[in-house]
């Protein structure tokens, strides 16, 4: 956390199909990598606890349950680890089955965030199994839990890095044109995250990193962005463990088809300064009270691997 750079990761574990207890073992040994590496937040896959493709299984108690407990698994395996992992998965609320991202640190959970817009179009069809998150966040006993912020829309606040915020959205919110990030940047959040199981065709892959660099640049913002890899590739769709972490328009890191982790460090300081010095981003912020949940990082030094150019002011490339 070195003058304001914080270290950010993607990882794409290699999963097997509705076998939680095996996805829950992967993740939490990424989560290990990613804490020895120094990184301080990790987005991991949608739906990485049981498999994006597992298609009607979702239906089945019998892998709800067991997803609920590979939380329980993680949450106990990294009960000493600082990272804020972004851990997706299914999770049934109010009778209802959301598709989620759950948001944990040191073996507890600081918030679950439903995703907001399904896809149901092509090869995509999520409103067979999944409903859209509800207007409003609320305060519920979730997964053993007595109180847990169940809603999209959270953004989540250090106490003791001033200006670090994030906030995470899934896959299709990034798409849609009124996308759950643009709210969370307004509350604050400067470094978003997208779990996500976008699949692989022609030229996706460029579409994919065009909306993830003009999402940053749009919304001041880091942007994280983690995609299904191995192990999911078991219907008609097609997954490359697209990893990509951009930075105000600018694509820090990306890889595909490797998985693992791919990490970089966001410049929390260098986008306060641009959201004071454009404004950009006032105009819709705190409309109406929001409850922010926190959370506290050991502070130390940031080792950097991002190019920080010697002379700032000076063009570079040959253009």
């Amino acid at each position: 956390m070195k003058d304001g750079f914080i270290s950010v990761a993607c990882g794409a574990p290699k999963l097997r199909l509705a076998d939680c207890a095996y996805n829950a073992e992967q993740s939490f040994q990424m989560m290990r990598s990613a804490e020895k590496a120094g990184a301080r937040v990790l987005v991991l896959p949608e739906l990485g606890l049981t498999g994006y493709t597992c298609g009607d299984l979702f239906h089945q108690d019998a892998l709800l349950r067991e997803a609920e407990e590979a939380l329980n698994t993680v949450l106990a395996a990294t009960r000493n680890l600082e990272v804020v992992t972004a851990l997706g998965m299914p999770l049934r609320v109010h009778n209802e089955l959301y598709n989620c991202a759950v948001i944990i640190q040191k073996g507890k959970i600081l918030g679950v965030v439903p995703k907001t817009h399904l896809p149901n179009y092509g090869e995509f069809y999520e409103k067979r199994w999944f409903a859209p998150a509800p207007p409003e966040p609320e305060s519920l006993p979730l997964l053993g839990r007595e109180f847990v912020t169940f809603g999209a829309g959270q953004v989540f606040r250090c106490e003791n890095v001033p200006g670090l915020v994030l906030g995470f959205e899934i896959c299709e919110d990034l798409w849609s044109p009124d996308s759950p990030s643009l709210q969370m940047a307004k509350d604050g959040a400067v470094i978003i995250g997208n779990l996500s199981a976008s699949n692989d065709v022609v030229g996706k892959d460029a579409y994919r990193r065009q909306l993830v660099t003009m999402q940053s640049a749009k919304l001041l913002c880091g942007y994280v962005y983690s995609s299904a890899g191995a192990g999911e590739s078991t219907a008609d769709l097609v997954f490359g463990a697209h990893q990509l972490i951009a930075e105000n328009g600018t694509m820090l890191a990306e890889r595909r088809f490797e998985g693992g982790l791919l990490i970089s460090e966001i410049d929390v300081q260098r986008l306060a300064c641009e959201r004071r010095r454009t404004q950009s981003l006032t105009e819709g912020a705190g409309d109406k009270p929001r409850d922010f949940q926190s959370f506290v990082l050991t502070e130390g030094v940031t080792k950097l691997t991002r190019h920080v150019s010697p002379m700032p002011f000076v063009p570079e490339g040959k253009e």
